[in-house]
């Protein structure tokens, strides 16, 4: 028997039982399985149905907006300010000024620094003396929120002390120190 014989065989016996199996169906042997899963498919068809004509009906109504929107839509019309904002308005500037006139600094001077143990901190008594990091005649720095700005000499005035400022840090400078 040939390859193509014996090919042609096999295709003939799996119909044969095809054949088989569909008219034990008909026959009603499997009709309650088969009426079961009939049911089961055509509630499953029916949701499917359903969930479609949902998402089919929105997508019309989000297609009616959508038209609606287009046809009610203007052509939006802004007035050119290039001449207005090239003009000097002189008012504005001392308003804009006048705002943050009222924001509190924290201004301190600093005579000099140094570190310390925490042993050599607890035996610090009154009389003390604690060298600092800067000579005597150096200027003291003038620092507002902690950004070094001045550089000046300590003075008395009326018994209270005070700075002299003898150098006012450039704004390059300060725009260094930020970074």
């Amino acid at each position: 028997m040939s390859d193509a014989d014996q090919e042609k065989s096999e295709q003939d016996k799996l119909a044969e039982e095809w054949a088989a199996a569909l008219a034990k169906e008909d026959s009603g042997e499997d009709a309650e399985l088969n009426d079961s899963a009939s049911s089961d498919d055509d509630r499953l068809a029916e949701e499917w149905a359903a969930a479609l004509a949902d998402d089919e009906q929105k997508q019309l109504k989000k297609e009616k907006e959508q038209e609606y929107y287009a046809k009610t839509a203007k052509e939006a019309d802004f007035k050119d300010l290039t001449e207005e904002a090239k003009s000097p308005r002189p008012d504005t500037g001392r308003r804009e000024l006048d705002f943050i006139l009222d924001i509190p600094l924290d201004v301190s001077a600093e005579l000099g620094r140094t570190r310390l143990l925490i042993n050599e901190l607890l035996q610090l008594g009154q009389g003390s003396v604690i060298e600092l990091n800067k000579l005597a005649g150096e200027p003291l720095e003038v620092y507002v929120n902690g950004k070094l700005v001045a550089r000046g000499e300590a003075v008395v005035i009326n018994e209270k002390f005070g700075v002299r400022l003898t150098d006012i840090i450039s704004p390059i400078e300060r725009v260094k120190q930020l970074g």
